[in-house]
């Protein structure tokens, strides 16, 4: 931990990308704190421009406070970019580490299964797979795992056929532990510093797929998303462009974020970048 918090003051932008992060996530959750209610009430005149009296990034077409659909939207987008996260590392670190580990045959179909959801563009396989099941958070949480898994599962796969042949694998084969407890006891907590930078990556990927299926209006119509706001403002971005401006700077804001960690996330994770790195 102490070479993890000295790594990233070392480098100032990690560092900045962090404490942004942080506090999205931290206005995410206390959202219905700092603006209790619907975000969708109609609470004054519309169309205020930014730094309006009381509404500091104005109000939209319907009178409605941007601001409070941006901290509400927050909410909304990162649940659906951490839970498609989990659900997508789940799927490629188990489908990957069986390929991996077993080789052969399984390794051949894995990676040719992984290879057919590889060769579809995955922003139009989300969003087909998102209007066949009926547009809602959850069917947008499985879209993007089912789109996103691949590059997980061949990340996994090429730690686990390296780490496979160590002595402390032969080791437990010798031991009698059986495949499964030498796969998730030994090899996969030792591939774990490249799948938590691959996480940050497929995270801020995650945000960009969510905005885009809400932006074309196929996102939960209950709930307030970034890319819903966007979506929402663009008929009249050329008179209030900060419908749809100020949803968008947030979605390039977090994303920024997250590249900003995850490349923090590689150098300290990885020895022969820093000095300040340690070993997995």
């Amino acid at each position: 931990m102490i070479g993890f918090l000295r790594s990233f003051a070392s480098r100032p932008s990690t560092l900045i990308g962090l404490l942004v992060f942080l506090s999205v996530v931290v206005i995410a959750l206390i959202a219905d704190w700092l603006y209790p209610g619907s975000p969708f009430r109609m609470v004054a005149r519309p169309n205020l421009p930014p730094l309006s009296t009381g509404y500091l990034m104005g109000t939209d077409m319907l009178g409605r406070d941007l601001t409070a659909a941006l901290v509400h939207g927050s909410r909304v987008t990162l649940s659906i970019a951490i839970l498609a996260t989990l659900l997508t590392v789940a799927i490629g670190t188990i489908i990957g580490a069986i390929s991996g580990y077993y080789g052969a045959i399984v390794d051949d179909t894995a990676m040719r299964v992984t290879e057919f959801f590889q060769a579809i563009p995955s922003f139009l396989f989300a969003i087909v797979l998102v209007a066949v099941v009926s547009p809602s958070r959850l069917s947008i949480v499985l879209a993007i795992a089912i789109v996103s898994w691949p590059s997980v599962a061949r990340l996994v796969r090429a730690e686990v056929l390296t780490l496979r042949t160590r002595d402390f694998v032969r080791a437990a084969r010798v031991g009698g532990l059986s495949d499964m407890r030498i796969l998730f006891s030994h090899i996969l907590p030792n591939a774990m510093s490249p799948l938590l930078v691959s996480a940050s990556v497929v995270m801020a990927t995650a945000i960009l797929i969510e905005s885009g299926i809400s932006f074309l209006g196929l996102g939960d119509r209950n709930a307030v998303s970034w890319g819903y706001l966007i979506g929402t403002g663009r008929t009249a971005v050329r008179i209030n462009w900060w419908l749809s401006a100020l949803p968008g700077f947030a979605i390039f804001l977090t994303v920024w974020s997250l590249n900003l960690v995850g490349d923090g996330l590689s150098t300290w994770l990885d020895p022969r970048k820093t000095e300040t790195g340690r070993h997995p």
